[in-house]
């Protein structure tokens, strides 16, 4: 199934509050993506439907294996490719805000040859 950058950006929204605060709640993902409570709503249950987040007895929102996964793999493009461009002169804020763009399109075989790339250059990936 494809999955698109919106629904990639929730489970790496979900993935990066429950690394800071231990749980995640829709509230927590709303403020953090600067969207309603309803666009989370709605966004978790297709999220739920596809197998991709669970919600607990308390009602927090957990990703299953599969949306681990792809949160996982979206938070670390975003990660490397902040930290390259800010290694490159980019200010923080446009390193963050271009990483965000980028990690959504780049293909798997150039986010291969990234890495390795930033391997030669001693960066630990």
């Amino acid at each position: 199934m494809e999955i698109h950058q919106s629904a990639e950006d929730y489970l790496e929204a979900i993935l990066i509050i429950k690394e800071r605060k231990g749980y995640v709640r829709s509230i927590d993902v709303a403020n953090e993506l600067a969207v309603s409570k309803p666009s989370v709503s709605y966004a978790t249950k297709r999220l739920r439907e596809n197998g991709y987040v669970e919600f607990n007895e308390d009602g927090m929102l957990t990703l299953t294996e599969a949306g681990a996964e792809i949160a996982s793999k979206t938070y670390q493009k975003h990660k490397l490719f902040s930290q390259f461009f800010q290694m490159i002169g980019v200010d923080a804020e446009t390193a963050q805000e271009d990483a965000c763009k980028v990690e959504h399109d780049v293909s798997p075989k150039t986010f291969d040859a990234f890495c390795a790339f930033m391997k030669k250059q001693g960066y630990d990936i």
